[in-house]
């Protein structure tokens, strides 16, 4: 197996809440592509703790973070930003722990970082048979709010959530604010980054799907998560409105 890439800039962050036996399966994915690979787990109570405190004990290039209740993906990746920077780091990839988002894209991911450092660097998700068609049809209103709240930015998809962030910028938002705790994160951080004038990178990156017989795990709810949705997006949408002169300024000057 061929060395993983090592940084002491950036590292692969896992938020963790109840994910299965597709865990073990990303984080040793994600570790054979890189180090240091951080898993928050997040009061998770399916047993995993355990297992991958024991495999990070015989692998120096893990390092697991555990959160004693469970606060919501945004939440748990805060607290991987806190402790990031507090070891020098400036750069986190989230990817999701239920093996959906492309570990062998890491690299290529961390390298248009390094290259544009003062950028976040976003997937573009494309999906194969495997997605359900209602999530795919369902997160274009979403793409479509997020579209208009950055003026066409060029964010792409506002749900993916396989991403390099600037570790301080998007600490400096999240510490301002008591939401993007919860599935809510991914849309609002990718907004509100643009309007802090932090330029998106858009990369291609497969997404696979998997049936519960496979292993696949969603916690996706939706009644409460699409209302989540809905009342940040109105949030955001009233954040644009009072910010468009100073985007149309921004953008006309061609920031």
């Amino acid at each position: 197996m061929p060395t993983p890439r090592a940084s002491s800039t950036h590292l692969v962050l896992i938020p963790s809440y109840n994910s299965g036996a597709k865990l073990d399966e990303t984080v040793r994915s994600a570790r054979a592509q890189w180090a240091p690979v951080w898993v928050v787990v997040d009061g998770s109570t399916d047993g995993s703790t355990p297992r991958l405190l024991a495999m990070a004990e015989s692998d120096p290039g893990l390092h697991v973070i555990v959160l004693p209740v469970n606060r919501g993906k945004g939440a748990a990746v805060l607290a991987g930003l806190d402790e990031a920077a507090a070891s020098g780091f400036t750069h986190v990839l989230t990817m999701d722990s239920d093996g959906q988002h492309p570990a062998h894209l890491i690299e290529a991911f961390m390298e248009a970082s390094k290259a544009a450092p003062g950028s976040m660097v976003l997937g573009l998700p494309k999906f194969d048979a495997t997605a359900p068609r209602a999530r795919v049809y369902g997160r274009r209103l979403s793409n479509l709010c997020t579209n208009i709240e950055t003026l066409w930015a060029g964010i792409g998809d506002s749900l993916f959530g396989f991403r390099v962030y600037p570790v301080e910028p998007l600490r400096a938002l999240m510490r301002k604010r008591a939401w993007m705790r919860r599935f809510d994160f991914d849309p609002e951080a990718a907004v509100r980054l643009c309007w802090a004038g932090v330029r998106p990178i858009r990369l291609d990156a497969p997404v696979r799907y998997f049936r519960r017989d496979e292993g696949g795990v969603s916690h996706f709810h939706y009644v409460r998560d699409n209302v989540l949705l809905t009342s940040m997006h109105l949030r955001l949408l009233f954040g644009f409105v009072l910010r468009l002169p100073w985007l149309l300024a921004r953008r006309l000057s061609g920031h």
